[in-house]
C-alpha cells in the first residue's frame, strides 16, 4: 500500500496541509457564515415568535380584562332593570289587590243588604203563611173558620216569643 510507504510521508504531508488550509478557509468563508446566518435567521425568528407572543398575550388579557367589566356592567344593569320590573309589578299586584278587596268588600255588603231583605221578606211571608196555615188547622179541627185578626195576633204573640 502506497499510503504506508515511509518514503511518500512528506508528500501527503504536504497536500493533506495544503487541502486541510483549503477546505478550512472554504469553511470558514462560506460554509461556517451560511451556518451562521440560519441559526442568527432562527434566533431571529424565535425572538419575533416570542415578542408576538407577548403581545397577543397582553392583547388577550386586555380583552379579557374588558370582557369581564362589560359583564359585570351587564350584570349591575340587568340586576337593576329586574329590581325596578319587580318593584313595579310588586305595586300594581298590590294596587290590584287593594282594587279587588275593595270591590269584594262592596260585593260582600251588597250580598249582606239582599240576604237581609230575603230575610225580612223570608219573615214577613212566614207571618202570612203561619196565620193560613193556622187558619186551615183550626178550622180543620173544629170545622168552623177562626178570625183573622185573632189568628194574627196569636201568631205575632208567638213569633215574638220566638224572638226572644
Amino acid at each position: 500500500m502506497p499510503q504506508l510507504d515511509v518514503s511518500t510521508f512528506t508528500p501527503q504531508l504536504f497536500w493533506l496541509g495544503v487541502w486541510f488550509v483549503v477546505l478550512y478557509v472554504l469553511m470558514a468563508r462560506v460554509g461556517l457564515p451560511r451556518i451562521a446566518g440560519a441559526i442568527d435567521a432562527r434566533r431571529q425568528r424565535r425572538a419575533d415568535d416570542l415578542a408576538s407572543a407577548a403581545r397577543l398575550k397582553d392583547e388577550a388579557e386586555a380583552a379579557l380584562a374588558e370582557f369581564q367589566k362589560t359583564m359585570a356592567e351587564a350584570r349591575a344593569e340587568a340586576q337593576a332593570i329586574i329590581k325596578a320590573t319587580s318593584d313595579r309589578l310588586a305595586a300594581e299586584a298590590a294596587e290590584r289587590q287593594r282594587a279587588l278587596a275593595a270591590a269584594l268588600a262592596g260585593e260582600i255588603a251588597a250580598a249582606e243588604a239582599r240576604i237581609a231583605a230575603a230575610k225580612d221578606t223570608a219573615l214577613a211571608d212566614v207571618r202570612g203563611i203561619a196565620v193560613d196555615v193556622g187558619r186551615a188547622v183550626v178550622e180543620k179541627l173544629t170545622g168552623a173558620a177562626p178570625d183573622a185578626t185573632r189568628m194574627g195576633r196569636a201568631v205575632d204573640d208567638a213569633l215574638a216569643g220566638a224572638a226572644r
